[in-house]
C-alpha cells in the first residue's frame, strides 16, 4: 500500500501546512526564473523532481525542491490526429514529451533526481514487447467497446468497476477478440498492455510491462489484496497484463540516450506515475474524510476522501487506496471541452464578468462534447443538450457552468448515496479553478466551501510522486 502522507515527504511538512508562504516561495522562485540575477550555482546544486501531467489537451512539467518550492514548469499543447488515425495520438504524446524536456532550463537538468508521469485513466495502448511497435490504439479514456462488455460482465463481480464499456478491461477483451496477433497469424508479436503514463514512462526508462495499481484499478487490479484477482488471471490474455507497483514506486534509471541528449543525470530515476486525476489530488495536498478534490479540465472529475469503499459500475463509480483510507469518485465527460467549443479563452473571461453567481440559472443543459456519459450517469448512448439557447451568450454561458455544477452535485450526492463519506470541503483543480465567478456559483450549488487548491496542476501532483520516489531510494 502507498501512502501519500507527509511521512514520505519530511521536506514538504510544514509546507502543506503554511499555504501562505508557499505562495510567497514558489512566487520568488517564478520572478527569479523570469529574471536570472546569480550564476546558477543554487539552483544546479538543489535537488529537483520532476512531474509531467499529459492532459486530455496538452502536456504540462512540474519541476520542483524537496520543499515543494516550483523551480521551472511549463506547458505544450498537442493536436487531435485525423479521424482515423489514432496512432496519431501516441505520435504526438512523444513529441510533447521531449519537446517539454527539451523546455527545462539547462541549468536545471543535472539536478533532476526522479521523475514521474500522469496520464488520463483507462487510456490504454497495445504495445509490441518484442519490437515496441504500437499493435492497437491509444484507445483514449472516452471511447466505449460495448461489445466487450458482455465477455467483461461474465467473468468479472457484479458492478464491478471493469463493467463499464469505457474500462480499460473491455479494450484490452475488445481489442484480443478481434486482433489477429490473438489468434496466432503474428506470432511473432508479444504484445503488453500499457495505459497512457505506462507508455511514456517506457520512453525514458525502457522497460516493458510496469505500472500503478491506479492506473490497473480500471483493468481489474484489486488494490485492497495488492493483486490481480484469480478471475482475471485465469484469462487467455492475462499474460499481456503489466506488473503493478505502488504510484511514485522506482522502476529504474533513465535510458542512457535520454541523458545524454538533453543533459540529464545517468542517476536519475524514472517512478511510476498516477492518473490525472489522482495527480491533481496530491497536488492540492488534502488527505482528511470529507475533503474533496474536484478537477476541472477538458473533463470533470472527483475525488472524494472516505472511511468506506465505494465501487458501482451502474454509475461509473470506483475507489482508489489512499493510505488507511480510499478516494473515491468518478469522471464525466462535461467540463472545459464543451466550453472551448463554443467560445474562446478571452470571450469566457469577458462573459463571466457579466454574471451573478447568487442567482440561480433557470437554463437547464447536460453540457458534453459529444454522445456519450461516465459518471454520474454511465450511459454511452446519453446525447448532449445545450438547447434552448438564450439570446444573451451570459446568460447561456451562466446556464452552462451551473448545468456543470449541478453535475458535479449529483456525483457527491451519489457517493454519499452509495455510502461514501459525505463531502465537507471541496478544493479545486484545472483550468476551471481560475474562474471566480463559476467557483462561486459551485459553492451555492454544492452546499459546502469551495476554494481554489494552493496547486491546481496535475504536473505538480506527478512532482510529489517524483519525489517520494526519491526518498524511497534514499530511505
Amino acid at each position: 500500500m502507498v501512502s501519500f502522507s507527509a511521512a514520505f515527504f519530511p521536506g514538504l511538512l510544514g509546507f502543506q501546512r503554511n499555504h501562505r508562504s508557499r505562495a510567497v516561495v514558489t512566487r520568488a522562485t517564478m520572478l527569479s526564473q523570469q529574471n536570472p540575477g546569480g550564476d546558477g550555482h543554487s539552483a544546479a546544486a538543489t535537488s529537483l523532481y520532476l512531474g509531467i501531467d499529459f492532459g486530455t489537451s496538452g502536456a504540462r512539467y512540474a519541476l520542483i525542491d524537496e520543499q515543494g518550492a516550483i523551480h521551472s514548469e511549463g506547458k505544450r499543447a498537442y493536436s487531435a490526429p485525423p479521424v482515423g488515425d489514432a496512432a496519431g495520438w501516441a505520435s504526438s504524446w512523444r513529441a510533447a514529451l521531449f519537446q517539454l524536456l527539451a523546455d527545462i532550463p539547462p541549468v536545471h537538468r543535472s539536478s533532476i533526481t526522479s521523475v514521474s508521469i500522469d496520464g488520463t485513466s483507462a487510456t490504454t495502448l497495445i504495445v509490441d514487447s518484442a519490437s515496441g511497435e504500437l499493435l492497437a490504439g491509444p484507445f483514449l479514456y472516452n471511447e466505449s467497446f460495448p461489445d466487450a462488455l458482455p465477455a467483461v460482465e461474465s467473468i468479472a463481480p457484479a458492478n464491478h468497476t471493469v463493467c463499464s464499456a469505457s474500462s480499460t478491461l473491455c479494450k484490452l477483451v475488445s481489442w484480443w477478440n478481434g486482433s489477429s496477433s490473438a489468434s496466432g497469424s503474428s506470432a511473432a508479436a508479444v504484445p503488453v498492455l500499457m495505459h497512457q503514463s505506462d507508455w511514456l514512462l517506457w520512453l525514458l526508462h525502457g522497460q516493458y510491462g510496469v505500472s500503478d495499481y491506479n492506473n490497473a484499478l480500471k483493468v481489474g487490479y484489486d488494490p485492497e489484496v495488492d493483486a490481480y484477482p484469480s478471475w482475471l488471471t485465469s484469462q487467455p490474455y492475462s499474460p499481456m497484463l503489466p506488473s503493478v507497483r505502488a504510484p511514485g514506486a522506482p522502476i529504474a534509471a533513465l535510458k542512457d540516450d535520454v541523458c545524454s541528449e538533453y543533459g540529464l543525470s545517468k542517476k536519475c530515476v524514472v517512478c511510476t506515475g498516477t492518473t490525472d486525476s489522482i495527480a491533481a489530488f496530491l497536488a492540492a495536498g488534502t488527505g482528511e474524510p470529507g475533503i474533496a478534490v474536484t478537477s476541472l479540465g477538458s473533463t470533470l472529475a472527483i475525488k472524494l476522501v472516505s472511511e468506506v469503499r465505494v465501487d458501482d459500475a451502474r454509475f461509473g463509480v470506483y475507489s482508489h487506496r489512499l493510505d488507511d483510507t480510499w478516494l473515491v469518485g468518478g469522471a464525466s465527460n462535461t467540463g472545459g471541452a464543451v466550453l472551448r467549443r463554443l467560445f474562446t479563452d478571452d470571450q469566457l473571461a469577458a462573459l463571466s464578468e457579466h454574471i451573478d453567481p447568487a442567482v440561480r440559472s433557470p437554463l437547464d443543459y447536460y453540457p458534453l462534447p459529444k454522445k456519450g456519459e461516465r459518471f454520474p450517469i454511465s450511459d454511452p448512448g446519453m446525447m448532449p443538450r445545450l438547447e434552448p439557447r438564450p439570446e444573451s451568450d451570459a446568460e447561456y454561458l451562466h446556464g452552462i457552468l451551473e448545468s456543470i455544477a449541478r453535475i458535479e452535485a449529483k456525483g457527491y450526492n451519489l457517493l454519499r448515496e452509495l455510502g461514501a463519506t459525505a463531502v465537507e470541503e471541496v478544493f479545486t483543480a484545472g483550468g476551471g479553478a481560475q474562474n471566480d465567478k463559476w467557483t462561486a456559483i459551485r459553492e451555492r450549488v454544492l452546499g459546502v466551501p469551495v476554494r481554489k487548491a494552493q496547486q491546481t496542476e496535475a504536473a505538480y501532483g506527478a512532482a510529489i510522486l517524483a519525489l517520494k520516489g526519491a526518498n524511497t531510494l534514499s530511505s
